[in-house]
C-alpha cells in the first residue's frame, strides 16, 4: 500500500471516498458508481474509475484484486488488516486479528526474504453461500 500523499478532495472524489467509507461490503467499482449516483446523479462512470485509481494511488483506498477474474474491491479502511473473501459471491470482510507473534520474522528468516509487508487473504464461503448449501465444503480449514 503506498503512503497517503496529499489529494485534492473534488466533490466528485468526495463522494466517492464518502461512498467507500460508508461500505463495510468492500464495493466493486460498479456498485461504488451506482451508490454515488445517488448522491451525485450527473457523475460518469469514468470519473468515478479515475477517482477509484487516485484515491488509491495517494493511500486514501485500497484495492482487493481478489483473483479468479473477478472484478476488483475497494476499502476506505487502509490501517494494516486481513480480509476473508467467499468463493461463491465475492464478498470480502475485514479480519482484524492480530499474526501470531513471531510469524512474520519466522517466515523471514526461513525464506531468506526481508518482509516490508504482508497481505493475508483467507478463501471459503460467506455466512450467506453457507445456507444455500452448494460449493465447497466451508469446514474443510477448520
Amino acid at each position: 500500500m503506498p503512503e497517503r500523499t496529499e489529494l485534492r478532495l473534488t466533490p466528485q472524489r468526495g463522494a466517492v471516498l464518502e461512498v467507500l467509507k460508508a461500505a463495510d461490503d468492500h464495493p466493486t467499482a460498479a456498485e461504488v458508481y451506482e451508490r454515488v449516483r445517488v448522491a451525485a446523479p450527473g457523475i460518469g462512470s469514468a470519473t468515478v474509475y479515475r477517482a477509484l485509481a487516485l484515491l488509491v494511488a495517494t493511500g486514501h483506498a485500497l484495492e482487493l484484486s481478489l483473483g479468479d477474474g473477478t472484478a476488483a474491491r475497494y476499502d476506505a479502511n487502509t490501517s494494516r488488516h486481513d480480509h476473508a473473501v467467499c468463493e461463491r459471491c465475492g464478498r470480502a470482510a475485514d479480519i482484524d486479528h492480530p499474526v501470531p507473534d513471531g510469524m512474520v520474522a519466522e517466515i523471514a528468516r526461513r525464506s531468506g526474504f526481508t518482509i516490508t509487508g504482508y497481505d493475508l487473504q483467507f478463501r471459503g464461503l460467506c455466512p450467506d453461500c453457507q445456507t444455500t448449501g452448494a460449493g465447497q465444503d466451508p469446514g474443510r480449514w477448520a
